[in-house]
């Protein structure tokens, strides 16, 4: 059975395509001279390696939890005979973190960047028979000079840092399309009128070609358009004959199809889908179609036990979600990750809102220059994700503190959040998340003081324009952020608390509560203040479940609830103060 095999790209979806999971070759090159030996000419490698788990991981197959600073992947392909004389796209959700790809021994591109897809027209290097794909992916989380996330630069996992994850851990699949296809779609609403913008880039020969494109809700359709295409961008606004609103906790997603046509001739026909809603900040309060909802957001950091960054199925990147909201939370932050199309599908479906965030951290940005080693990437995954309706704000980068002794470019984050704005100014943009503002739509501040009553204090005159978070409250941080006392506000890390039902070690913040009594206390003291302010937008508890060495969650690493669901649930879901004004 092949692994993870549900088409990867829920919002552009084509019939004709082939998964590329299962058993590859696999050879590490920690040398990295495989491409001076040839490799890529090479008939087999050493190992087999499952994919798309990355070869730290159980599910791989290898479990090889060392530094691997190259490794080469190698699979032959058969091409249907129903494909000929249409272009073949080889398509990669994510390798981490420099991709070279080869066909049948012939060089076929190169992509940088550990999280976004890429894709290549492999068309010219395929032969009747006997095709064979081999990658080369460059991995260096100790140089400094890629994003990294949450994985590890020494040889173990240790504090906040885990297992890395090396190489190809998306799905990979093959495509068929005509000399003219669909690359990607994206929407602007317009919820009053009821209408939708379509904007779809076009791949290949697009001149004279029309996009017809049709919406429908429950199978029935609720509007049409078309455009000539003059260039390989077309936008054209649906009119929608029914209004049905995406909302939080109960999703609503129309269906769309697109058609490419020249003359007569049909050359590409895709599935997508949208939701209709708007997201605005109004003084202190974040409001989705126009209503306040206070952000009842948890920490999700994309790690599993066996698969490390891939989730092993589908249904595991669900259940994420629905444990979340089974607790209460009605979205989350996506930390230090950025997520796969899957997970941010069933967001959509199940109207579960969640932050985009890329994954800066190991990457030193205390010069501008290093510029080069983030936007592109962070731009990819903007363009990728709009779609999402989920997707309810941008936080490219999380606690940006100063590295290697030397003061973080204020420049890099400043440019950082001025392109995030110019490429999508629909939604809000925090520049960096936790403890160092340079420009922001949102102060939002980490705070892990484990005292309710402290904790309150610290933000009990934001009226008056003062926030006493965790860097007003140290001396050495004070210049680091400032609150302007008009932004709003969102304590966007808190609670943490240490728990472990197996009296597992590892850590969490301050000292960890005795019983299970005095852990229920403290979660309400610390939640109960933040839902009762009425200048305070949302909270993200720390964090959905544990992670291999941090032991905070509300659930195991293995996903098994520490406490009863319903309590959570209940204090978490009290009506909050800015939500009743």
């Amino acid at each position: 059975m092949i692994p993870r095999n549900e088409y990867p790209r829920p919002n552009l979806v084509r019939n004709d395509w082939i998964n590329l999971n299962g058993e590859w070759d696999f050879e590490i090159d920690n040398a990295k001279c495989g491409i001076e030996k040839e490799y890529f000419k090479r008939e087999s490698l050493d190992c087999k390696i499952t994919v798309p788990f990355c070869p730290e991981s159980e599910l791989s197959g290898i479990n090889n939890k060392d530094f691997m600073n190259c490794v080469w992947y190698r699979r032959a392909v058969d091409i249907p005979k129903s494909w000929e004389n249409k272009n073949v796209l080889l398509n990669f959700g994510a390798a981490d973190y420099h991709t070279i790809v080869y066909v049948n021994g012939t060089r076929a591109g190169e992509h940088k960047g550990g999280y976004t897809s890429f894709s290549f027209d492999i068309t010219e290097y395929l032969k009747e028979s006997d095709n064979y794909i081999t990658v080369c992916v460059y991995d260096d989380v100790r140089g400094h000079n890629q994003p990294a996330g949450k994985q590890s630069s020494k040889l173990n996992s240790y504090g906040c840092s885990y297992t890395r994850t090396t190489g190809i851990w998306q799905t990979v699949w093959l495509e068929c399309v005509d000399k003219c296809y669909v690359e990607n779609i994206n929407y602007a609403y317009d919820t009053d009128t009821p209408s939708v913008t379509v904007k779809c880039r076009l791949g290949g020969d697009f001149m004279g070609c029309t996009v017809k494109a049709k919406a429908l809700w429950d199978n029935k359709e609720v509007g049409q358009a078309q455009c000539t295409a003059h260039s390989n961008f077309v936008e054209f606004n649906i009119p929608l004959s029914e209004k049905h609103l995406w909302e939080v906790g109960k999703g609503g997603l129309y269906d769309l199809e697109l058609t490419v046509v020249r003359e007569s001739s049909v050359l590409d026909f895709v599935k997508g889908y949208f939701g209709l809603r708007t997201v605005c900040l109004d003084g202190y309060a974040f409001k989705i179609n126009g209503k306040a909802v206070f952000g009842r957001w948890v920490l999700d950091q994309g790690f599993y036990p066996d698969g490390i960054y891939t989730a092993p199925t589908e249904e595991a990147l669900k259940n994420d979600i629905l444990y979340s909201m089974q607790l209460g939370f009605n979205g989350a932050r996506l930390h230090e990750k950025i997520f796969e199309p899957r997970f941010l599908y069933w967001a959509d479906k199940l109207g579960y809102m969640v932050w985009g965030e890329h994954a800066n951290w190991e990457l030193d940005i205390t010069e501008s220059g290093q510029i080069q080693h983030f936007l592109p990437e962070w731009l990819e995954s903007m363009d990728r994700d709009m779609c999402h309706p989920s997707i309810i704000g941008w936080c490219p980068l999380n606690e940006t503190w100063d590295f290697g002794g030397r003061k973080q470019s204020d420049e890099f984050v400043r440019m950082v959040y001025l392109a995030s704005k110019a490429v999508d100014p629909t939604r809000p943009v925090i520049d960096a998340s936790g403890n160092y503002h340079v420009q922001s739509d949102i102060f939002d501040v980490h705070d892990y003081e484990q005292n309710p009553e402290l904790f309150a204090s610290y933000y009990a005159k934001i009226g008056e324009g003062i926030v006493e978070d965790q860097v007003y409250r140290n001396p050495a941080w004070k210049d680091r952020q400032e609150y302007d006392g008009k932004s709003p506000v969102f304590v966007s890390e808190y609670g943490g608390i240490r728990w472990s039902p197996d009296e597992t070690e590892g850590w969490g913040y301050g000292n960890a509560p005795k019983t299970e009594e005095e852990f229920i206390a403290r979660y309400k003291g610390l939640t109960e203040s933040l839902l009762n302010n009425p200048y305070i937008m949302g909270f993200c508890y720390t964090q959905l479940y544990d992670v291999e060495q941090e032991v905070n969650g509300l659930m195991t690493y293995e996903r098994k609830f520490k406490f009863d669901p319903k309590i959570i649930y209940d204090i978490n879901t009290k009506p909050a103060a800015i939500e009743l004004i």
